[in-house]
Protein backbone atom coordinates (compact mmCIF):
# COMPACT_ATOMS: atom_id res chain seq x y z
CA UNK A 1 0.00 0.00 0.00
CA UNK A 2 1.25 3.47 -0.88
CA UNK A 3 0.03 7.03 -0.38
CA UNK A 4 -1.38 8.35 -3.67
CA UNK A 5 -2.48 11.88 -4.56
CA UNK A 6 -6.05 11.30 -5.74
CA UNK A 7 -7.69 14.73 -5.44
CA UNK A 8 -5.69 17.64 -6.80
CA UNK A 9 -5.90 21.00 -5.04
CA UNK A 10 -8.24 22.60 -7.64
CA UNK A 11 -10.73 19.75 -7.22
CA UNK A 12 -10.61 20.04 -3.45
CA UNK A 13 -11.07 23.81 -3.52
CA UNK A 14 -13.96 23.38 -5.94
CA UNK A 15 -15.62 20.88 -3.61
CA UNK A 16 -15.42 23.02 -0.48
CA UNK A 17 -16.21 26.28 -2.28
CA UNK A 18 -19.31 24.71 -3.82
CA UNK A 19 -20.42 23.37 -0.44
CA UNK A 20 -19.98 26.80 1.18
CA UNK A 21 -21.85 28.55 -1.63
CA UNK A 22 -24.78 26.12 -1.53
CA UNK A 23 -25.07 26.59 2.22
CA UNK A 24 -24.93 30.36 1.73
CA UNK A 25 -27.64 30.18 -0.92
CA UNK A 26 -30.01 28.41 1.46
CA UNK A 27 -29.30 30.86 4.26
CA UNK A 28 -29.73 33.97 2.12
CA UNK A 29 -32.92 32.59 0.56
CA UNK A 30 -34.40 32.08 4.02
CA UNK A 31 -33.35 35.55 5.19
CA UNK A 32 -34.66 37.33 2.09
CA UNK A 33 -34.60 41.12 1.95
CA UNK A 34 -31.13 42.62 1.53
CA UNK A 35 -29.59 39.15 1.82
CA UNK A 36 -30.87 38.43 -1.67
CA UNK A 37 -28.05 40.57 -3.06
CA UNK A 38 -25.68 37.93 -1.75
CA UNK A 39 -28.01 35.17 -2.91
CA UNK A 40 -27.50 36.34 -6.48
CA UNK A 41 -23.75 36.73 -6.03
CA UNK A 42 -23.46 33.24 -4.62
CA UNK A 43 -25.57 31.92 -7.48
CA UNK A 44 -23.22 33.50 -10.01
CA UNK A 45 -20.28 32.00 -8.12
CA UNK A 46 -21.86 28.54 -8.22
CA UNK A 47 -22.39 28.87 -11.97
CA UNK A 48 -18.71 29.84 -12.37
CA UNK A 49 -17.68 26.83 -10.28
CA UNK A 50 -19.86 24.48 -12.30
CA UNK A 51 -18.41 25.74 -15.58
CA UNK A 52 -14.94 25.29 -14.13
CA UNK A 53 -15.74 21.71 -13.08
CA UNK A 54 -16.95 20.81 -16.56
CA UNK A 55 -13.63 21.94 -18.04
CA UNK A 56 -11.54 20.51 -15.20
CA UNK A 57 -13.24 17.18 -15.77
CA UNK A 58 -11.51 17.16 -19.16
CA UNK A 59 -8.07 18.58 -18.36
CA UNK A 60 -7.76 18.14 -14.59
CA UNK A 61 -6.15 15.50 -12.39
CA UNK A 62 -6.49 11.85 -13.42
CA UNK A 63 -9.18 10.96 -10.87
CA UNK A 64 -11.09 14.21 -11.39
CA UNK A 65 -11.75 13.54 -15.06
CA UNK A 66 -15.19 12.57 -16.31
CA UNK A 67 -13.88 9.42 -17.96
CA UNK A 68 -12.93 8.08 -14.53
CA UNK A 69 -16.53 8.11 -13.32
CA UNK A 70 -17.99 4.61 -13.08
CA UNK A 71 -21.47 5.10 -14.49
CA UNK A 72 -22.17 1.93 -16.47
CA UNK A 73 -24.92 -0.33 -15.03
CA UNK A 74 -22.58 -3.34 -14.89
CA UNK A 75 -20.12 -1.33 -12.80
CA UNK A 76 -22.83 -0.30 -10.35
CA UNK A 77 -24.04 -3.91 -10.12
CA UNK A 78 -20.52 -5.24 -9.55
CA UNK A 79 -19.96 -2.68 -6.81
CA UNK A 80 -23.23 -3.51 -5.06
CA UNK A 81 -22.31 -7.21 -5.16
CA UNK A 82 -18.90 -6.48 -3.64
CA UNK A 83 -16.98 -7.44 -6.77
CA UNK A 84 -15.19 -4.13 -7.18
CA UNK A 85 -11.42 -3.80 -6.98
CA UNK A 86 -10.37 -0.99 -4.57
CA UNK A 87 -7.76 0.31 -6.98
CA UNK A 88 -10.45 0.86 -9.61
CA UNK A 89 -12.41 3.27 -7.45
CA UNK A 90 -9.51 5.26 -6.09
CA UNK A 91 -11.60 8.25 -7.12
CA UNK A 92 -15.39 7.90 -7.06
CA UNK A 93 -16.95 4.46 -6.77
CA UNK A 94 -20.04 3.74 -8.95
CA UNK A 95 -22.53 5.05 -6.40
CA UNK A 96 -20.39 8.11 -5.75
CA UNK A 97 -20.08 8.70 -9.49
CA UNK A 98 -23.83 8.84 -9.94
CA UNK A 99 -24.11 11.05 -6.86
CA UNK A 100 -21.64 13.54 -8.37
CA UNK A 101 -23.43 13.64 -11.72
CA UNK A 102 -26.87 13.97 -10.15
CA UNK A 103 -25.90 16.76 -7.77
CA UNK A 104 -23.99 18.78 -10.37
CA UNK A 105 -26.79 18.49 -12.92
CA UNK A 106 -29.40 19.54 -10.37
CA UNK A 107 -27.31 22.51 -9.22
CA UNK A 108 -26.87 23.57 -12.85
CA UNK A 109 -30.61 23.36 -13.44
CA UNK A 110 -31.34 25.21 -10.22
CA UNK A 111 -28.93 28.05 -10.99
CA UNK A 112 -30.27 28.30 -14.54
CA UNK A 113 -33.84 28.56 -13.28
CA UNK A 114 -32.71 31.32 -10.92
CA UNK A 115 -31.31 33.31 -13.83
CA UNK A 116 -34.78 33.53 -15.40
CA UNK A 117 -36.90 33.75 -12.24
CA UNK A 118 -38.94 36.75 -11.10
CA UNK A 119 -40.76 36.92 -7.77
CA UNK A 120 -42.61 40.05 -8.97
CA UNK A 121 -41.60 41.86 -5.77
CA UNK A 122 -37.96 42.89 -5.72
CA UNK A 123 -35.88 40.07 -7.18
CA UNK A 124 -35.59 39.41 -10.89
CA UNK A 125 -33.18 37.04 -12.57
CA UNK A 126 -30.80 38.86 -14.93
CA UNK A 127 -31.88 36.80 -17.93
CA UNK A 128 -35.62 36.68 -17.32
CA UNK A 129 -36.24 39.18 -20.12
CA UNK A 130 -34.91 36.67 -22.66
CA UNK A 131 -37.66 34.06 -22.21
CA UNK A 132 -41.47 34.02 -22.41
CA UNK A 133 -43.50 34.93 -19.33
CA UNK A 134 -44.75 31.37 -18.85
CA UNK A 135 -41.14 30.17 -18.65
CA UNK A 136 -40.37 32.80 -16.02
CA UNK A 137 -43.40 31.75 -13.99
CA UNK A 138 -42.49 28.06 -14.17
CA UNK A 139 -38.82 28.72 -13.36
CA UNK A 140 -39.75 30.85 -10.34
CA UNK A 141 -42.01 28.15 -8.92
CA UNK A 142 -39.46 25.43 -9.56
CA UNK A 143 -36.58 27.44 -8.10
CA UNK A 144 -38.38 28.21 -4.85
CA UNK A 145 -40.11 24.86 -4.34
CA UNK A 146 -39.20 21.63 -6.10
CA UNK A 147 -35.67 22.60 -7.09
CA UNK A 148 -34.69 23.63 -3.60
CA UNK A 149 -36.30 20.55 -2.04
CA UNK A 150 -34.54 18.15 -4.41
CA UNK A 151 -31.15 19.70 -3.73
CA UNK A 152 -31.74 19.48 0.03
CA UNK A 153 -32.59 15.80 -0.44
CA UNK A 154 -29.44 15.16 -2.49
CA UNK A 155 -27.27 16.94 0.08
CA UNK A 156 -28.81 14.91 2.91
CA UNK A 157 -28.23 11.68 0.95
CA UNK A 158 -24.63 12.73 0.33
CA UNK A 159 -24.01 13.39 4.01
CA UNK A 160 -25.80 10.16 4.90
CA UNK A 161 -23.55 8.19 2.56
CA UNK A 162 -20.45 9.72 4.15
CA UNK A 163 -21.73 8.77 7.59
CA UNK A 164 -22.54 5.22 6.43
CA UNK A 165 -19.05 4.74 5.02
CA UNK A 166 -17.51 6.09 8.22
CA UNK A 167 -19.52 4.13 10.79
CA UNK A 168 -20.56 1.01 8.85
CA UNK A 169 -17.63 0.34 6.51
CA UNK A 170 -14.98 2.04 8.70
CA UNK A 171 -13.81 3.98 5.67
CA UNK A 172 -13.64 7.74 6.10
CA UNK A 173 -13.86 9.67 2.83
CA UNK A 174 -13.66 13.26 4.05
CA UNK A 175 -9.91 13.49 4.91
CA UNK A 176 -8.90 12.72 1.31
CA UNK A 177 -10.93 15.72 0.16
CA UNK A 178 -8.94 17.84 2.63
CA UNK A 179 -5.34 16.74 1.97
CA UNK A 180 -5.90 14.95 -1.34
CA UNK A 181 -4.21 11.62 -0.54
CA UNK A 182 -5.44 8.04 -0.12
CA UNK A 183 -3.68 4.86 0.98
CA UNK A 184 -4.07 2.57 -2.04
CA UNK A 185 -2.52 -0.48 -3.70
CA UNK A 186 0.79 0.17 -5.41
CA UNK A 187 0.52 0.99 -9.07
CA UNK A 188 -2.53 3.24 -8.92
CA UNK A 189 -2.12 6.27 -11.18
CA UNK A 190 -1.82 9.50 -9.15
CA UNK A 191 -3.33 12.84 -10.12
CA UNK A 192 -0.92 15.54 -11.16
CA UNK A 193 -1.01 18.35 -8.65
CA UNK A 194 2.00 20.56 -9.30
CA UNK A 195 2.26 24.33 -9.64
CA UNK A 196 1.47 24.23 -13.36
CA UNK A 197 -1.82 22.39 -12.84
CA UNK A 198 -2.81 24.76 -10.06
CA UNK A 199 -2.04 27.87 -12.12
CA UNK A 200 -3.90 26.36 -15.06
CA UNK A 201 -6.93 25.76 -12.83
CA UNK A 202 -6.82 29.35 -11.58
CA UNK A 203 -6.74 30.64 -15.14
CA UNK A 204 -9.65 28.40 -16.14
CA UNK A 205 -11.74 29.52 -13.18
CA UNK A 206 -11.07 33.21 -13.87
CA UNK A 207 -12.16 32.74 -17.47
CA UNK A 208 -15.32 30.95 -16.29
CA UNK A 209 -16.06 33.77 -13.84
CA UNK A 210 -15.56 36.32 -16.62
CA UNK A 211 -17.92 34.39 -18.89
CA UNK A 212 -20.60 34.34 -16.18
CA UNK A 213 -20.12 38.06 -15.51
CA UNK A 214 -20.57 38.87 -19.20
CA UNK A 215 -23.60 36.58 -19.38
CA UNK A 216 -25.48 38.13 -16.46
CA UNK A 217 -24.53 41.64 -17.63
CA UNK A 218 -26.56 41.35 -20.83
CA UNK A 219 -28.94 44.29 -20.99
CA UNK A 220 -32.58 44.12 -22.17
Amino acid sequence: MVTVRVWDLPTRLFHWALAACVLGLFVTAELGGNAMVWHFRLGFTVLSLLLFRVIWGIIGGHWSRWRQLSLRPEQVLAYLRGRWSPDRWAGHNPMGSWSVVGLLLMLTFQVTSGLISDDEIANTGPLSFLVPGRWVSWATTWHKDWGQSIIVLLVVLHLGALAWYHFKKKHTLVPAMVHGDKLLPEGVIPSRDQAFQRLLALGVFLLCALAVYLLVSISP
